[in-house]
């Protein structure tokens, strides 16, 4: 025999394939608790329902006081823990927002719950006693009410009004120091372009998924995309701005000190929406001047003939974690910044032969077709540079560490990182063309045909290593 639980005069129904009944008997318990407190039946002692809204208001309060050790309070991506001037003046405006809603809605519910507790039915007969004398109206109250909802009004619209001046665009007084960085968000993923860093023979210097920024100083980002509406993001900098297509549009941001922040992109894109992300590190003016020199260098060259510079490391073995596994170790979750600062550094036990291997690979596997390598082979425009691709913290737009087993799982299942990557289903060109990528695709189904490149365990490690020596 199954048991039963009496709830409120009501059988709880336990045991297994009894979820819709279970539903219904919550159902009702919960609105006969409702009628009970707001309706017209009689209701619990007034010190059991003081107990209650103390429990409910202590409940309400804790963020409050403990909301520093929460996840959503202090994450990479929390709008609460603001690090440069644009963030700082939104989080002022939502600040004061608040402050005057919740005070207006604290004094709305206290009236409304000290109505519903003054007047409430406490006999069985209270519901057909005779209704008491209907006012219509008070004047003074009535206007007092409306003056006061405008002055709440002009409250919130006063900082508001001056935010939205202040970040519109960069400060007149500051524009003299400000950086221009131009943002093209694609499907899926961020190309960045500094226009006054000049690279002789190739134009202005390109960087994919990794904005680097010199800290302390105002940047300003026009924002482009090459497809669909995108949104740039960075939560600890500056609000989310649209990318439109055939329109221009920026922002400005600042981080006060250097650091590693997360970016994402807020507009729905696609199929990968979720998994385009973005990181901006801000530097020093010497470090970032440095990086800067750097950037603008060839792609790093190592010989196949060159002598390893210390004894070549074990190969590492790869396990497919298979599709939405966690893309990054603890530590670089800890101080990314830091592992940003060890990623520059040229890895010990390097392979000169594997390296070499891999840079062959990297042409007889097409991938010179999409991607650019200066100094290399490659000039394709179609997917991310790669000239300085192994001194970056992260790979596949945010999506996973920079680590050799990671860009082992991007290369060789690139569609369970993130689906429907140009990569893997290929690039349209225009005119209905497709530059075909991992696979070949039926046009008219969509539906994929076979295999038009395909990347062996022993290949991978080859472009791994080539790839990783790139810093």
């Amino acid at each position: 025999m199954q048991s039963r639980t009496s709830v409120y005069g009501l059988k709880c129904p336990s045991g297994s394939g009894r979820s819709h009944r279970l539903f219904s008997f919550l159902f009702t318990c919960l609105t006969r608790r409702f009628f009970c407190l707001f309706g017209q039946m009689t209701l619990p002692s007034l010190s059991h329902l003081k107990h209650r809204a103390l429990s409910c208001v202590a409940v309400a309060v804790m963020p409050l006081f403990f909301g520093g050790w929460f996840q959503w309070l202090t994450g990479p991506q929390s709008t609460f823990d603001t690090q440069g001037p644009v963030a700082k003046s939104q989080l002022d405006v939502f600040y004061v927002t608040l402050w005057v809603t919740g005070i207006t809605f604290a004094i709305v519910a206290s009236i409304m719950a000290y109505a519903t507790l003054k007047f409430k039915a406490r006999k069985t007969d209270d519901p057909h006693a005779a209704v008491p004398h209907q006012g219509h109206g008070n004047p003074l109250i009535e206007l007092s009410l409306i003056g006061l909802s405008v002055l709440a009004l002009v409250f919130i619209a006063v900082p508001t009004l001056k935010a939205i001046w202040y970040n519109y665009d960069v400060p007149a007084e500051l524009k003299e120091n400000a950086y221009e960085v131009n943002a093209t968000g694609l499907q899926w993923w961020f190309k960045f372009e500094y226009p006054k860093e000049q690279i002789d023979g190739a134009g202005n210097l390109f960087v994919a998924n990794e904005l680097i920024i010199p800290a302390g100083r105002p940047v300003r980002v026009n924002l482009r995309t090459n497809d669909v509406i995108h949104s740039f993001w960075v939560p600890k900098l500056a609000g989310k701005v649209d990318m439109i297509p055939n329109r221009g549009n920026h922002l400005w941001l600042q981080a006060d000190q250097p650091g590693y922040f997360w970016g994402q992109c807020a507009e729905y894109c696609g199929e990968s929406h979720a998994v385009m992300r973005f990181r901006v590190i801000a530097l020093d003016a010497p470090a970032f001047a440095a990086w800067i020199a750097h950037q603008k260098t060839s792609a790093r060259v190592v010989a196949a003939d060159a002598p390893p510079a210390g004894e070549i490391a074990a190969p590492y073995v790869f396990k497919n974690p298979g599709r939405n596994a966690p893309g990054y170790s603890e530590d670089f979750d800890k101080a990314p910044f830091v592992a940003w600062h060890k990623q520059q550094e040229i890895e010990a036990g390097e392979s000169p032969a594997l390296i070499a291997q891999g840079r062959h690979l990297f042409q007889q596997k097409n991938c010179v077709t999409c991607h650019s390598v200066r100094g290399h082979e490659g000039a394709g425009a179609t997917a991310p540079d790669l000239t300085h691709v192994g001194a970056r913290t992260t790979i596949a737009a945010g999506v996973l560490e920079n680590t050799k087993e990671n860009l082992h799982r991007w290369i060789s299942h690139p569609n369970e990182v993130k689906p429907g990557n140009k990569m893997y289903v290929g690039v349209p060109t225009g005119g209905g063309n497709i530059m075909t990528g991992y696979i070949n695709i039926d046009h008219e189904t969509g539906k994929a045909i076979d295999a038009h490149i395909t990347v062996n365990d022993d290949e991978a490690h080859a472009l791994v290593a080539y790839l990783h020596s790139l810093k």
